[in-house]
């Protein structure tokens, strides 16, 4: 199953481009950050209020099958958009290469989330100075494959 309705761009030039690219060449480009190395995933969720498509690179941070997102949004005191759209409606499509799947979102909390926390750090280290920049515990979702 993938998530249907009217795909809205993001309004980042960045974001719409590192999309397009990704999945015009079913994940065979522009598969990491900016070209810094570190692989994405593509996952695509509905808007909180508008129920449009939004897609959004994210750090692939996977671990047997699962996906964590982190709603870092690289430290800022508020939350990222799709966090609202996360926590609204849970059912997410996920895309690792050519690879796309329905996943189910959660926000994790104490110890699995502590455990998942260490292995997003442990994949990219850049949530650490992300947590360090702001007051807000980021939070952690785990994402489960439906199939």
């Amino acid at each position: 199953m993938t998530l249907q309705g009217t795909y809205v761009p993001s309004k980042a030039d960045w974001v719409r481009e590192q999309v397009a690219a990704f999945e015009a060449s079913d994940g065979a480009e522009a598969n990491t950050l900016l070209d810094t190395g570190y692989p994405i995933v593509v996952i695509t969720s509905l808007g909180a209020k508008s129920g449009n498509l939004r897609k959004n690179p994210v750090m692939r941070v996977e671990r047997d099958g699962k996906y964590v997102a982190v709603a870092s949004k690289g430290g800022a005191d508020e939350q990222p958009e799709w966090y609202y759209n996360f926590v609204a409606h849970p059912l997410v499509d996920l895309q690792d290469g050519a690879v796309l799947k329905t996943y189910a979102a959660r926000v994790l909390t104490g110890a699995e989330r502590a455990d998942w926390w260490d292995h997003a750090v442990a994949t990219w280290g850049t949530y650490a100075s992300y947590q360090e920049k702001t007051e807000r515990e980021i939070p952690v979702f785990l994402l489960e494959p439906i199939d």
